[in-house]
Parts: structure tokens; C-alpha cells; sequence
């Protein structure tokens, strides 16, 4: 296998760079993430990039927005694929802007494959994805000694049937954290199909919604009192769902700040 250059690629005119803008605080961006946001002639961006990260971008860059909330899709995938081309044709320096990591429910993937296949480089910039930022920001370890070992990733997206198809029976280890995305329709199919295949209903969880945004909500509960707690506290998306006993590793009152816990007393 060939070495990777060593340095740096420039980021030139008529090339894509799929940029995770984490989600949310400017704070969480990588270097590099900053450093193509800087040099952006295009950006084409989702609901979820947050304005303190827009505000990033040179005044001259010209502004796309191809958002998806579930269940209504702004602009077809196929469109934003299409998008990316276009603009790089134009020998522009096009930036697609993600919450999150492109390449973690983020269609990255596909885009790359895309603009691949029209013969356009493209960068893959990593970001920060939610489930590690979002529980870090509310005192929460994915993993922990001797409490959870394993941590699973699952998207909570109901298909078109009106199903969730997921391995449930492997997702019952009590040892083992389970963070839901796009999970908040589908939590009365998911707890139930937990529950189901051997969870124990008492099980720890959370709720995070805006995750590491100033006005991020942290509504903690069980497993079987999910979906009444969505409900009592009217939470709506964007929100993370994460499932296991790390949730109650720290004092819910140590936490007095976005990811930072104090002592007891």
C-alpha cells in the first residue's frame, strides 16, 4: 500500500470538502474543520450547523441551505449530490457542511461516492459526532469501568413501513451503552423492543436535547418512562437518547456548567 503524503492537501478550486461541524459549539471544531470553513467560496449546509459556526464562513461565501428534519426532507439526497457537483464544476471551493461527523449518519459516504464517480477530489474533514459530545457535555461517560464495556450507536429513524428492523437481542447486555439517534418518534418502539428482548425496564437513561448549545436540556429517567418523559417535558428534536447505567455515573446536580462537574458539597 502506498504511503499517504505526508502533508497537508491544499484545499483548490473545483474540489469538495465534506466538513463535520460537530454538534454544535464552535468550541468542539477541529483545526482543520476551521480551516476550510475559512477558505469556503460555497457552503452547502444542514439544519443542524449551528449559526455560531455560519458565522464563520468569509462574508463572500455564498450560503446553501439543504436541511432535513425527519419525516420532511427539504432537499432529496439525490438533489444535495447534485448540488456539490454543480458547484465544484463552477471551480469553486465548495464546502458541505454536517452536524456531526460526515461519516456517522451523516450520508458522507454517499457524497463522496457521488462526486467520485463525476472525477471531483474531495476532503473528508472528521467532526465531532453527538453521541460523544453531546454525553460528555452532560457528565456522561459512553464507557466506564466495570459498568459498561461496549457502546453501540444505532440510528432510531422509522423506515418508510412504519418498522424499526434492529438486532434488539444483541442490544440487552446491562454492560453495554446504547445511544439512540433521531430516536425521539420511534421511543415507544424502542423501549418496548428492549424491554422485549431482555433489558431490564429499570435500566438508566437520558435524554439529551441540543447537546452542547447553550440552552442544552438533560431530562434523566429509565428506560420504561422514556416516552411518558418526552411527553411531560415536551422535548422535540434535535435530542440523543442514551441508554445504560453510565447515565448515573455523577450526581445530576455536579454538573453546573456544559461538561463541567463539581465536587459534592
Amino acid at each position: 500500500m502506498e504511503n499517504l503524503h505526508s502533508t497537508k492537501q491544499a484545499f483548490v478550486a473545483g474540489e469538495v470538502a465534506l466538513v463535520g461541524a460537530g454538534p454544535g459549539d464552535p468550541d468542539l471544531l477541529t483545526l482543520q474543520a476551521y480551516r476550510f470553513i475559512q477558505q469556503a467560496e460555497v457552503a452547502i449546509y444542514d439544519r443542524l450547523v449551528s449559526q455560531e459556526i455560519m458565522a464563520l464562513l468569509p462574508d463572500t461565501c455564498e450560503r446553501v441551505y439543504v436541511g432535513k428534519m425527519q419525516a420532511s426532507h427539504r432537499v432529496p439526497q439525490e438533489d444535495i449530490n447534485q448540488l456539490l457537483v454543480d458547484h465544484a464544476l463552477q471551480n469553486k471551493k465548495v464546502v458541505r457542511l454536517k452536524g456531526g461527523d460526515p461519516f456517522v449518519f451523516g450520508r458522507g459516504g454517499e457524497e463522496a461516492q457521488f462526486l467520485l464517480s463525476h472525477d471531483i477530489a474531495c476532503h473528508i474533514v472528521p467532526g465531532m459526532t453527538a453521541a460523544s459530545a453531546c454525553s460528555s457535555y452532560a457528565g456522561i461517560p459512553l464507557t466506564h469501568r466495570k459498568v459498561s464495556r461496549s457502546c453501540t450507536l444505532i440510528t432510531g429513524h422509522v423506515q418508510e413501513n412504519g418498522e424499526l428492523d434492529l438486532p434488539w437481542q444483541s442490544l440487552n447486555d446491562s454492560e453495554q451503552t446504547v445511544v439512540f439517534y433521531m430516536g425521539i418518534k420511534s421511543l415507544p418502539i424502542i423501549t418496548k423492543q428492549l424491554i422485549n428482548a431482555g433489558r431490564d425496564a429499570n435500566t438508566p437513561a437520558a435524554l439529551i436535547r441540543n447537546g452542547t448549545h447553550a440552552d442544552q436540556q438533560i431530562v434523566h429517567g429509565n428506560l420504561i418512562t422514556l416516552p411518558d418523559l418526552v411527553l411531560k417535558h415536551n422535548i422535540k428534536p434535535p435530542t440523543l437518547v442514551i441508554i445504560g447505567d453510565v447515565v448515573n455515573t455523577f450526581d445530576s446536580e455536579q454538573l453546573t456548567n456544559l461538561g463541567y462537574l463539581q465536587p459534592k458539597g
